[in-house]
């Protein structure tokens, strides 16, 4: 996929009410959700356990937490948008989230960022992204957020 350049923050604005992007898929292996749960002190059963899983998870093998679907969301996007001009980028916060599906080891998952509103602040812009993440060969997305980033000068 081509990834979209933006020539600067303030041009941003442009996209509002658009699908800026629709990432590439990435893998989430059972290792990306070993290190995830090593990281977060999350060990439970269906994420790590692969036998357990195996045998009492309703989805047949581990699934990644949802919290790690999530957390993918800032490597995404700088895959898929170049904001030319930005000297910093932080996550602001989430409106909301919800996660819709399951994300078994081995799948691979793509985000769809629509721009919902860009708004100027002091030195930058805070956009808000309407993202849906999708699994590969799966209708039903896996995760659906409000998601709030502010890019400064």
């Amino acid at each position: 996929m081509a990834r979209i350049v933006i020539p600067g923050v303030a041009r941003l604005k442009d996209w509002v009410g658009k699908e800026v992007a629709v990432t590439d898929w990435l893998a989430v292996s059972q290792e990306r959700i070993d290190a995830f749960a090593d990281a977060t002190e999350d060990h439970q059963w269906i994420h790590v356990d692969r036998e357990r899983a195996a045998k009492e998870s309703p989805y047949g093998t581990t699934v990644a937490h949802g919290f790690l679907t999530l957390s993918l969301l800032p490597h995404l996007l700088r895959e898929a948008v170049e904001i030319q001009g930005v000297r910093l980028g932080i996550n602001y916060g989430l409106n909301r989230v919800r996660f819709t599906g399951p994300v078994p080891a081995g799948s691979r998952v793509r985000a769809r960022f629509r721009l919902a509103a860009a708004e100027d602040i002091e030195g930058g812009v805070q956009a808000t992204w309407d993202v849906t993440v999708e699994r590969e060969g799966e209708t039903k997305p896996v995760l659906v957020a409000e998601w709030i980033t502010r890019r400064y000068e």
